[in-house]
Formats: structure tokens, sequence, C-alpha cells
């Protein structure tokens, strides 16, 4: 069950529930359709279970549809997601066409829900190509990336730009995510939901109970990252940062995520981390179900420490999720970790495997610092990354287009 508005006084404080509701008063009754391609998996469909909910509460007529997709069109996809952070991909025409065909039949499904909508938000590549095949929509079409597009690669950009350049306003998680677009551009960072199972307070015997079934020993510090089976998370580099930390200072791993069903490399990567784990007896692969988010909630809190060692990272929700627990993160120097860890204050952001073990043995000899560096991390989320100021910013976006603001608006 989702929480009322009202329950988010105590996280975001009641002024801001307050703010709210005025600041959707204008909104009222406004149809928005939020469009992704998982309704499991990954951030965007973690926020958006929550942020629909909560919208419709405040009074607008607020929905969220998924495409449907084959192997070829999610092939593609999760090339363009690639293509998007940098790497160099092929995009062969076939798979090309896949994409196109594939996003007609959904935009075909879908028509009367997206056309006859005052807002629809399209998340990411996967339903990009929506809009071309709506060609009678009546509302506001937003392309929401929640990638680090600062550098794609050209060719996949020039492909995708000629669908995302039709679209009424864009939004990107950092201002370096952004491209050039001749329309509006907003940014708007991710957010957690602090009452969320995955975020929500837990007893420290609950918490006990959730991890006792993973066989970890609570008498050796635990050092955690959650994330994906995806090579932009670098497991890989996780495993071999610790390799040259527990010499030293015997340490238990834990590598707990999943893989989304829009992503086919998942259990390649999977297989890669096991290869590079063998049988250490200290590193515990966690293949979790998309729904294990108490599971998780218990494992940060139990943690010593939390890496998010991404090379390339959109935004990293585990990031805020463990600094809202009060927990120091060691995270890649890229993207949006960058925005929620300040570095030497509420963690510290290192580019290799060894400036990770370095910094895991300096926070792992001072017990102290890792508690001054947990609270100021919960206090910079409480500020910056709750759901109830996510809702705030796309709020004013829709403000905005409906009262033809023909400017470009940042909002920090």
């Amino acid at each position: 069950m989702n929480a009322p508005l009202q329950a988010y006084a105590g996280a975001a404080g009641p002024e801001v529930i307050e703010h709210l509701r005025k600041l959707a008063k204008p909104l009222e009754g406004a149809s928005v359709v939020h469009v992704n391609s998982t309704a499991v998996g990954g951030g965007v469909a973690e926020i958006l279970s929550r942020l629909v909910p909560l919208s419709r509460e405040l009074g607008l007529d607020a929905s969220w549809a998924r495409i449907d997709g084959n192997g070829d069109f999610f092939a593609v996809t999760k090339r363009f997601h690639n293509a998007l952070q940098g790497n160099v991909v092929d995009l062969p025409r076939r798979l090309l066409s896949a994409y196109l065909d594939v996003s007609r039949e959904n935009a075909d499904r879908l028509r009367a829900q997206l056309e006859g909508a005052d807002f629809v938000f399209i998340h990411d590549p996967q339903p990009a190509a929506l809009l071309k095949f709506c060609p009678d929509r009546r509302g506001k079409w937003i392309w929401r990336c929640h990638i680090d597009a600062s550098r794609p690669h050209r060719p996949a950009w020039k492909f995708l730009r000629e669908y995302v350049r039709g679209y009424d306003a864009s939004v990107f998680s950092l201002a370096a995510f952004a491209q050039p677009l001749p329309h509006p551009q907003f940014v708007i960072p991710p957010s957690i939901d602090p009452l969320s199972e995955k975020n929500r307070p837990l007893a420290p015997e609950e918490v006990r109970g959730l991890v006792e079934r993973f066989a970890l020993d609570p008498s050796r510090p635990m050092v955690l990252q959650v994330s994906r089976f995806d090579r932009f998370k670098d497991p890989v580099g996780v495993i071999r940062a610790w390799r040259m930390v527990t010499p030293h200072t015997p340490i238990q791993l834990v590598l707990a995520g999943g893989t989304a069903s829009d992503d086919p490399e998942g259990e390649a990567v999977l297989a890669e981390v096991r290869a590079e784990a063998g049988d250490e007896p200290d590193v515990h692969i966690l293949l979790l179900p998309p729904d294990a988010h108490l599971a998780i909630n218990a494992l940060q809190r139990s943690a010593t420490l939390v890496l998010q060692k991404s090379l390339r990272e959109g935004f990293g929700l585990t990031v805020t999720e463990a600094l809202w627990k009060g927990k120091p993160v060691i995270g890649g120097d890229t993207g949006g970790i960058t925005l929620q860890v300040v570095d030497h204050h509420s963690g510290f952001l290192v580019s290799t495997p060894e400036g990770a073990a370095f910094r895991m043995r300096y926070l792992l000899a001072r017990p102290g610092m890792i508690v001054a560096m947990g609270k100021k991390g919960r206090d910079f989320v409480q500020e910056n990354f709750l759901l109830t100021r996510h809702l705030r910013e796309y709020f004013t976006l829709m403000l905005s287009l409906k009262h033809g603001q023909e400017r470009e608006i940042m909002i920090a």
C-alpha cells in the first residue's frame, strides 16, 4: 500500500505538504500519463509506482502505461542505453526497423490514452518514438531521460534525436547530461520514497531477521553494493577492490541485485561476476527478485559501508537510499553520483578499484567518521532527494508548459 500524502510530513516537513497542495490546485483534473518499458526492476519503475498514486491524491488524473516489446526491440534499446552512456555500438538496419515497428504497435494500442492526455511523460529511449505515431495528440509531451547522455555515441544519438526533437520539453537528471534540442529543457534529479518498504524505518530485530537468511556474519564489517548486474555498475571492479582490502581488514562483501525485464545483458554480466568471485566464501552474490524491497532495506541498514562504483550513472537511487539510512557511500566519480555524494563529507568519489579499496580501508579504521558522514548524508537527502521535491518540480514543469512558458528553466 502506498502511504497517503500527509504521512510524508514527518520526513519532509508539513510546510512541504502544504506547498504541494497549493501547487497542484491549478492542475486539478489534468490527465497525465507516464510511459516506460517495465513495471518492475530499476529506478524508473520504483519512482513511478509511488509518484503516480500521490499525483492522483493531489487531484490529477494520473496513470502509468508500459510498452510491450520483443527480443529485437529490447536488444536495440539496450544498445541505445549503452550508446547514450558513451559506448560505441552497432545499430543494424534490421534492429532499427524492429524498434520502429514495435513503437508503432504500441502507439496503436495506447493511442486513445496518449493522444487524449494533457501531459505525457515518456521515460528513456524505449518509448521515445511513440510521439511519431501519435500525430493527433492534444497535450504536451515531455521526454524524460534518466541516462547519463553527456557524451553519447553520435550515430545513435542522431537517430534518437529525430524522434526526441519533436517533444514539447525534455528532462535530464543533471545539466551536464542535456543535449542541444529545439525545446525547453528541465533539470530534475530523481528521488526516493522515504515511506516505501525499501526506505521505511526498521526495528533492529526486523533487520536481523531479514538478514539472517543470507548467512552473513553479524560480528564482522560488511560492505554492500546494490544494483542491477550491469557492466556500467562495475560489479567486477567492486570484487577486485574488496580483494585489496581483505588482507588488512577481513570484511564481507555483498553484491545484491537482479536483472530488469528490459535488459537482455543481465544474465551474461551475472555470469562474469560469479566467475570473478570464484569460491570466495566472503563474497555473497545475491540474486534478488524485484520485490525484495524489505531485504534490500535491511541489507543497507546492516552494512558498514555502501558502494556504488559505477563507471557511468544517470543517477543511482541506491546511493540516496544508503545515505538516507545514515551510511557513507563510496561511489564512482561520475554522473548523478556526484550530485549525491559530497566528497569527504557524506562519502568519497573514486575512479578505480584501487581508489575504492583505499577509501574502504580509510573509513573502516575510523568508526567515528562513518557515523559523522552518515548523519551528513541523511540530512542532505532530506533536503534534496525525497519524492515530495520530485513531485513539486514535475508540477512546476507542467504549469510552465500549460501557461506557454517559452524559455529554458533549470530547476536545481
